[in-house]
C-alpha cells in the first residue's frame, strides 16, 4: 500500500511525499503537468509538525509523527470528556446515514478545473446512473453496460444478460457478511465493486468487495477490503475509484456514574482512559488478504493549524487493474461534505462535533435537499462559517491544494462546483450571514482558497431548496410560501450577480437540465400561502436568464411524492426522446407506500404529458425502484424482483 500526501498549490510545484513531508526534496512523484517523476528540485529542511503545508497561509498544516498527532487529538477533545463518556456519551463515530454517497476521474495537480458545463441537457453515467458531473461516476444498486446489467438486493447480487430482446437472469451470488443497509456497487469493465456498511460496537466499517463478471454467469468474489470507518462517498473515475472515508470521536472504554462510582471519579477515570488512548483508536485500519495496517500514516496526515472538529478523513485511490496499489491522503478533522469533479476534491467542514447528519452525508438517499432553518449541519456551526480543503486529482493520487473558508452553512455537495478554475458555492444562513442565502466564488492561489466574490439576499428568510450549476450561471430554488427561482450570473466570478427571479407556488428540490436552455423541477406543490399539496413536475425556460418563465407544470395527489429531490438516481433522461423517467412515491394512511414511474414528454413548446408505469410496494422496494438507460437507447425498469424493457 501507498501512502502520500501530495502537495499542489497554483504556482508551487507538487510534491508527492511517502513517510515525511519533505519540502522541496527530490521525490518519486507522479506526471503531474509542470512536474514530471524525473525532475529534481532542490533539497530544503524536513516539514515538521504544525508547518504549513505550501507557500501560503493555509489552514492546514503537516500532522507530525504518530506521538504529535495523537497528543494533538488528545489535548483538543479533553473538554469533550464528561462522567457519562464524550458529550454525555450521545454520539461516537460517524453512523446512522454514513455514506454509500450515493452513499455517491482524472486526477490534475495544479491543472485547470473541469471545463465548462454548458446548459444544455444533463445525462446519465456510461453504466446508467444519474449523476453530479460528467465523467464521474456514482454508486447505486443497479449499474449496466451493453452486455450485462447488475443490481443488488439485499445481500445478493444478480446479473442479468441485456442482450437479447429481454433482460435473461444469469446468476445470484450470495455475498457474505452482515450489512445494515443496502449495499451499492460500481461497474469497472469486467468488474463490480460491491460497498456495504455495518456498525456494531467496535464501530463502523466499510467493506469492499471486488467481484469479478469476467464469466458473467459465474460471478466470483476476487478481493474483498474492509476500513474501519464510515463512507463519505464513492467515486469512479474511468478505471480509477476513489473512496472518502470518516471517522469520529473513537469509541473508548468510558465508564459512567453508578454503584459507589460517583460523578467526579468517574469524570477524572475518562479522562485518564483518554490520556492513555493509542494512534490506533483515533486512526483507520484498513484490512485484506488477513493483513492490517493504518489507511494512512502518521507522517502522512495533515491537520488544521485551529482545532475544529476531532476526527479524520481519508481519501484513497487506486486502479481497478492494480487495487492491491492503495495511494491515500488523510486529514485530522471531521467533514460532512464531499463535492468531486473530474480533477478536484473538496472536504466542506463546519465547526462541531466530527459526524454526518441526515442530510450531509451522501448515502442511500445522497442528495436530500431540504436544508433546515437552523443554520447549520447537524450540530450547527460553531463560528458561523465553513472550511474547504481542495484536493488536485491524478489518477489514484491525490494532491492538497489549500485551504479557505465561506461566512455561511454549506447544505450538501450539490451546493458545490468547480469549473474554469472557480469554485462556486451556494451557501445558507448561519450566525455570521444576514437571514437569506448566498453564491460565493473562490479561486486556488498561493495563499489556499480565497474568496473572489459573493452575491446575497437570495430568498431572505427563506429555505435553499435545490442548486444547479452551469458553466457562467447559477440556479438556485428558495421556498418560504412559495417558489422564488433565482438565475445568478457567473459569467464574472469576481462579480457574481442576480439576474433574474421567478416566484410560483411550491418549490423544486432536484433541477435537471434538458436541454435548449431549458430545466425540468421535480419537487412539491404548494397553495400560495405555502401549505404543501403533494409533488409537482416543471419546466423552466432559462434561455432569457434575466426572465426565467415556466412554461408547463403537471401535479400529482396530495400525498405523493416525486424522488429525485431524495435521491436524483431516481430520475432518467432520455434525450434522444425528450423524455424524463421519475419515480414517483404515494404514501397512504396507515404506512404502506406505492412506488411507479411517470413517463414524462417534454414537447417543443416546454408542454409536458405523462404516462405512468406500473411500479412496485413497500419502502425499501419503492427506493430500489430504478430505469437504467442502455448504450443502445433502450430502457430498463428495475425493481427488488424483476429487470424488463420499457
Amino acid at each position: 500500500m501507498k501512502t502520500s500526501l501530495t502537495i499542489a498549490a497554483s504556482g508551487v510545484a507538487a510534491l508527492a511525499l511517502g513517510g515525511a513531508f519533505l519540502l522541496g526534496t527530490a521525490v518519486d512523484t507522479p506526471d503531474l503537468p509542470g512536474l514530471s517523476g524525473n525532475d529534481d528540485v532542490a533539497v530544503q529542511p524536513v516539514v515538521e509538525a504544525g508547518d504549513p503545508l505550501s507557500a501560503g497561509d493555509l489552514s492546514l498544516v503537516a500532522a507530525g509523527d504518530c506521538d504529535t498527532l495523537l497528543d494533538w487529538f488528545v489535548r483538543n477533545t479533553r473538554d469533550q470528556v464528561t462522567a457519562w463518556g464524550w458529550g454525555g456519551g450521545m454520539f461516537y463515530a460517524y453512523d446512522g446515514r454514513a455514506a454509500m454517497e450515493g452513499a455517491q476521474q482524472d486526477l490534475r495537480s495544479a491543472a485547470p478545473l473541469a471545463t465548462a458545463k454548458s446548459l444544455s441537457e444533463a445525462t446519465n453515467s456510461a453504466t446508467g446512473t444519474n449523476v453530479q458531473e460528467a465523467g464521474v461516476d456514482e454508486p447505486d444498486v443497479v449499474k449496466a453496460d451493453d452486455r450485462v446489467l447488475v443490481r443488488l438486493v439485499g445481500d445478493d447480487l444478480v446479473v442479468y444478460d441485456v442482450t437479447g430482446t429481454a433482460p435473461r437472469r444469469m446468476a445470484r451470488l450470495d455475498l457474505p457478511g452482515r450489512v445494515q443497509q443496502q449495499p451499492e456497487l460500481l461497474l469497472v469493465g469486467d468488474q463490480a465493486v460491491v460497498l456495504s456498511q455495518r456498525s456494531d460496537a467496535d464501530g463502523p466499517t466499510t467493506r469492499v468487495d471486488t467481484v469479478s463478471l469476467a464469466d458473467p454467469a459465474s460471478p466470483e468474489i476476487t478481493r474483498t477490503t474492509s476500513y474501519a470507518a464510515s463512507l463519505l462517498a464513492a467515486r469512479q473515475y474511468g478505471d480509477t475509484l476513489r473512496l472518502v472515508l470518516g471517522t469520529g470521536l473513537p469509541m473508548l472504554d468510558f465508564v459512567t456514574p453508578e454503584g459507589d462510582l460517583t460523578e467526579r471519579e468517574a469524570l477524572r477515570k475518562n479522562r485518564e482512559v483518554l490520556a492513555e488512548s493509542g494512534i490506533a483508536d483515533w486512526l483507520p485500519s484498513v484490512s485484506s488478504g488477513g493483513t492490517s495496517e493504518q489507511v494512512v500514516d502518521c507522517a502522512d496526515m495533515a491537520r488544521p493549524e485551529d482545532f475544529t472538529s476531532a476526527g479524520t478523513v481519508s481519501v484513497v485511490g487506486w486502479s481497478a487493474e492494480e487495487p492491491e496499489e492503495r495511494s491515500s491522503t488523510g486529514v485530522a478533522t471531521g467533514s460532512q461534505t464531499v463535492y468531486s469533479s473530474a480533477d478536484r476534491l473538496y472536504l466542506a467542514t463546519s465547526g462541531g462535533w466530527g459526524g454526518c447528519g441526515p442530510m450531509i452525508c451522501d448515502g442511500p438517499l445522497p442528495a436530500a435537499r431540504s436544508i433546515g432553518p437552523w443554520g447549520g449541519p447537524w450540530g450547527g456551526t460553531d463560528s458561523g462559517t465553513t472550511q474547504l480543503h481542495a484536493f488536485a486529482l491524478d489518477g489514484e493520487h491525490a494532491a492538497y491544494v489549500g485551504s479557505g473558508e465561506v461566512e455561511g452553512v454549506v447544505p450538501d455537495r450539490w451546493a458545490i462546483d468547480a469549473v474554469d478554475g472557480t469554485l462556486r458555492v451556494a451557501v445558507g444562513p448561519s450566525q455570521e450571514t444576514g437571514d437569506w442565502n448566498s453564491v460565493v466564488t473562490l479561486e486556488e492561489t498561493e495563499d489556499g482558497l480565497e474568496q473572489l466574490g459573493r452575491v446575497d439576499r437570495l430568498g431572505v428568510g427563506e429555505q435553499l431548496k435545490s442548486v444547479r450549476w452551469f458553466d457562467d450561471l447559477a440556479v438556485l430554488v428558495t421556498f418560504r410560501q412559495v417558489d422564488p427561482l433565482y438565475a445568478v450570473d457567473l459569467s464574472d466570478p469576481a462579480r457574481p450577480k442576480t439576474l433574474g427571479e421567478l416566484k410560483v407556488p411550491g418549490y423544486s428540490d432536484y433541477l435537471h437540465p434538458i436541454g435548449d436552455g431549458r430545466i425540468l423541477g421535480l419537487g412539491v406543490d404548494a397553495d400560495e400561502d405555502g401549505r404543501t399539496r403533494g409533488g409537482q413536475v416543471a419546466v423552466f425556460d432559462l434561455r432569457d436568464p434575466r426572465d426565467p418563465v415556466r412554461q408547463s407544470v403537471l401535479t400529482f395527489a396530495r400525498d405523493a411524492q416525486v424522488m429525485a429531490g431524495q435521491d436524483p438516481r431516481q430520475l432518467t433522461w432520455i434525450p434522444s426522446r425528450q423524455t424524463a423517467y421519475a419515480v414517483v412515491a404515494r404514501y397512504g394512511a396507515t404506512g404502506g407506500v406505492t412506488g411507479w414511474v411517470a413517463e414524462l414528454k417534454v414537447g417543443s413548446d416546454g408542454s409536458l404529458t405523462r404516462h405512468n408505469v406500473r411500479g412496485t410496494h413497500g419502502y425499501d422496494d419503492v427506493a430500489a425502484l430504478r430505469t437504467v438507460p442502455l448504450p443502445d437507447g433502450r430502457v430498463t425498469l428495475v425493481t427488488e424482483e424483476s429487470a424488463r424493457f420499457l
